[in-house]
């Protein structure tokens, strides 16, 4: 998705507000995830947004959006956020951000979804990484023990269990 920054969507320092990255951010993920469940969709979480480089007045912004891996009703979208100065010829990545949605039939159920196959090396990474934000989003959100966290734990080597 691709968007001009205008002055409406900027700050008092000319640079693009976050409220109006994030409200791009939701609709290229949502358009996303809907593709890949052929479903229609609603955000359930957003994890992270990593402001990096600000965006100025008069960038072009493009978003580049993939599902990174489905589990049973709920998709991980995967955004990063270029912005380029075309007048200069420099573009920047400035942002990414992970997304959760869920797939819903037509009477606002969850219904199941598609597997996600990674192809490339950077696919498998966030398709591997997919299942260990699953798990701190759900620990944070108070829908699972610290102590179910299997992943979460692998990554800093713990022998005993989390408490719960």
């Amino acid at each position: 998705m691709t968007e001009l920054v205008l002055p409406n969507d900027t700050n008092t320092l000319n640079n693009l507000m976050g409220g109006r990255l994030m409200h791009w951010l939701d609709i290229v993920s949502a358009i996303t995830a809907q593709k890949h469940s052929n479903r229609i969709v609603v955000t359930a979480s957003v994890d992270n947004i990593s402001f990096k480089q600000g965006i100025k007045l008069g960038n072009v912004i493009t978003m580049e959006a993939q599902v990174t891996r489905a589990f049973n009703t709920s998709m991980e979208v995967h955004v990063n956020v270029w912005a380029e100065d075309i007048p200069s010829g420099t573009k920047m990545k400035s942002n990414e951000a992970f997304l959760t949605f869920v797939a819903l039939d037509q009477d606002g159920k969850p219904v199941d979804v598609p597997e996600a196959i990674p192809e490339t090396d950077e696919e498998n990474s966030l398709y591997e990484g997919a299942l260990r934000r699953r798990q701190l989003r759900l620990v944070l959100a108070g829908r699972m023990k610290p102590h179910e966290a299997k992943e979460l734990k692998s990554i800093f080597n713990l022998e005993e269990q989390l408490p719960e």
